[in-house]
């Protein structure tokens, strides 16, 4: 049905319908304005809207008709001071016009029993009423408008006029009190300010009351007021993390409203069933299990940076290990450093602790542990430290002599969610043409491991005691192996002279290593990243020429990563290069960036608890802040003694 504009101030015409005639003679005309005479009696009534207006009784009907009478009860003046209140009519007038509020007294005598009806709208009866006092609505704010918005009203007479009867017929929303208030925000906070409620019980049924106090958390409007207070943003490494929980809660939880946190809320319940001892793949919240892997890695992804290098006893560092540990062709860092040291410096501890001032506070010290001139240090992210089961090491000598520990092996396995990693760090015998030697090497090494010694296998049907790497999901061995190339250093130099794209699979024609994989003699099952770099033995300290001293000794791809995997393609290389710009040893470090796919676990292993080395960690940021300090320092005196001269 068509909608109508209609306002205090201004009336359009309409057809004179038995509907329409309800407004004659009670709101103003457009020709004429017209108020109550002061001679007679104010009016009170707010008749229904089928009826007109009550006269007084001492003006008969025959006064209409008479002019002169008119002039005595009307007389014009300018409209009275009332704000414009326009609604768009979308309903029926005779049928809207029919409904009021209900007052919340007349909800509890409903409550009670002493009211017929049940609900918050009835129909009022279409015979004139009885009720003079102010129309019945939702809340009695509407009905007290500053007198200073109202009418004029006669001296000693009841200050209710029309206009206040219609302000709670035609809206009671607030949003008409927003209109209303515009440019007068003192009379609209007084409008707006809490008022004091009757007393009432907590299992009142009245609509406006339950929305008004929230005493009832099952109604409509309480659940989104309280769905949009305890919503928590929450984090994730990944972007697959389910909603937040207590954004769909029914109840109130006074500690989750009063706190924001980017945290996922864990529910007390949750704790209350968490077994941190033992459990179940299919546990719910298993700290090993699958939800807790999708948080942080949906792709099931782990980024692995492994590193080997001979430092050649050398004491002097690099001044930056950031070519090392944080090479350019990768944007972002690893999740995982493992770095295998042979021949390491004297000062082990100074190693550790460049390697943690080089990646920074986000990573701490898993693991470190050293064989003699063999180091091996185990960097984590700090957030994914409570993943990893307890960590274990295990040595093999390899020299005749036990107590030159120069030649033997390292090894570190821990698990992971539920994989289970072996790490090997091995230095072999030195030697042209002592290839025999070097596969005895390898040989002593795989049957001396004892690992996992108190951590269970993840497949233990799959394990050869023979072999420890059998007996993890992924194994990782790197090191100096010392196999050379075979051609001799007249050839090498000839070779290195070619074509920077053709020399390097030339070189690799002459490896002993690849040679002896390809028999199958030595690393069964293990594979190695295609090879892009020069040789990275034998240089001389601090320069780019190879040996240069009578030994003339051949240049060869002595130090390797290689790996092997319980599971066709859960190891994945991506980059595998040397670092030419670290030039203190004879050899240059030789890297490689991996994608290693980890699967769910138990919570039934014995867990490393988040332990690391503290004093590492304050150590390594302490240095990264006095470099930064000695920086800043350095810049500002360089700015403040640069000189202009004009010649």
């Amino acid at each position: 049905m068509p909608a109508r504009l209609w306002s205090l101030g201004y009336s359009e015409p309409a057809p004179q319908q038995p509907e329409d005639t309800m407004f004659k003679g009670w709101l103003p005309n457009t020709d004429k304005d017209l108020t109550s005479n002061p001679g007679s009696p104010p009016t009170s009534n707010c008749q229904g809207p089928e009826k007109s207006p009550a006269l007084p009784s001492n003006i008969s009907a025959k006064s209409h008709d008479d002019p002169q009478t008119k002039a005595k009860l009307f007389a014009p003046k300018p409209p009275p001071m009332r704000p414009r209140l326009e609604r768009a009519l979308s309903l029926d007038e005779k049928s809207w016009r029919r409904r009021r509020f209900r007052t919340s007294q007349e909800d509890l005598d409903s409550q009670n029993g002493t009211s017929p009806s049940r609900g918050s709208l009835k129909e009022e009866p279409s015979g004139p009423s009885t009720h003079c006092g102010p129309l019945p609505c939702l809340s009695t704010s509407l009905q007290e408008i500053p007198t200073s918005r109202r009418a004029p009203s006669n001296a000693g007479g009841n200050p209710t006029s029309w206009g206040s009867c219609l302000s709670g017929m035609i809206s009671t929303s607030l949003d008409v009190l927003h209109r209303d208030g515009v440019g007068s925000t003192p009379r609209l906070a007084s409008m707006l300010a809490p008022r004091s409620l009757p007393a009432m019980d907590l299992n009142v049924t009245s609509d406006s009351l339950r929305t008004a106090n929230k005493v009832d958390a099952n109604h409509a409007d309480y659940k989104l007021g309280l769905q949009a207070r305890l919503f928590r943003a929450h984090s994730s490494l990944g972007p697959g993390l389910p909603p937040s929980p207590l954004s769909f809660d029914n109840c109130s939880l006074r500690s989750a409203k009063s706190s924001f946190s980017l945290l996922a809320p864990i529910r007390a319940k949750d704790v209350r069933s968490r077994s941190y001892l033992e459990g179940s793949l299919l546990a719910s919240g298993a700290l090993m299990g699958a939800e807790e892997l999708a948080r942080y890695f949906p792709d099931r992804n782990l980024a692995l940076f492994v590193a080997t290098w001979n430092m050649q006893g050398q004491k002097e560092l690099p001044t930056n290990l950031d070519e090392l540990l944080l090479p350019a062709e990768a944007d972002f860092a690893q999740d995982l450093y493992v770095v295998g040291v042979q021949e390491g410096c004297s000062d082990r501890r100074e190693w550790e602790t460049r390697l943690q001032e080089t990646l920074g506070p986000h990573y701490v010290m898993l693991y470190s542990t050293a064989h003699g001139a063999l180091y091996m240090s185990v960097l984590i992210r700090r957030d994914l430290i409570w993943f990893c089961s307890e960590v274990e090491s295990s040595t093999v000598t390899t020299r005749i002599v036990s107590q030159i520990k120069t030649k033997g092996a390292l090894g570190v396995s821990f698990t992971f969610f539920g994989t289970s990693f072996l790490f090997i760090t091995s230095h072999f015998t030195s030697g042209d043409g002592k290839v025999n030697e070097r596969l005895l090497d390898y040989t002593k090494t795989v049957q001396g491991l004892t690992l996992p010694k108190n951590v269970p296998e993840t497949s233990p049907y799959r394990s050869d005691s023979a072999d420890v790497t059998s007996r993890f999901d992924g194994v990782f061995w790197f090191g100096d192996f010392n196999f050379r190339l075979s051609s001799g250093r007249a050839a090498v130099e000839a070779i290195l002279k070619q074509d920077v794209g053709a020399r390097v699979p030339a070189l690799l024609q002459h490896d002993q290593l690849t040679r002896e994989m390809r028999k199958g003699s030595i690393f069964k099952s293990f594979q190695e990243p295609d090879i892009h770099f020069l040789p990275s033995y034998k240089f001389d300290i601090g320069k780019d020429s190879y040996d240069t001293t009578s030994k003339q000794r051949t240049p060869s791809y002595t130090d390797r990563v290689l790996y092997r995997s319980r599971h066709k393609d859960d190891i994945c290389a991506l980059k595998y290069a040397s670092c030419p710009g670290v030039k203190t040893s004879d050899h240059r470090p030789v890297y490689g960036l991996f994608r290693v796919k980890v699967r769910p676990g138990r919570d039934n292993i014995p867990l490393a608890a988040g332990k690391f080395d503290r004093e590492l960690y304050l150590l390594g940021i302490k240095r990264r802040i006095s470099k930064e300090i000695q920086r800043q320092q350095a810049l500002k005196s360089q700015n403040s003694s640069a000189i202009c001269t004009v010649s």
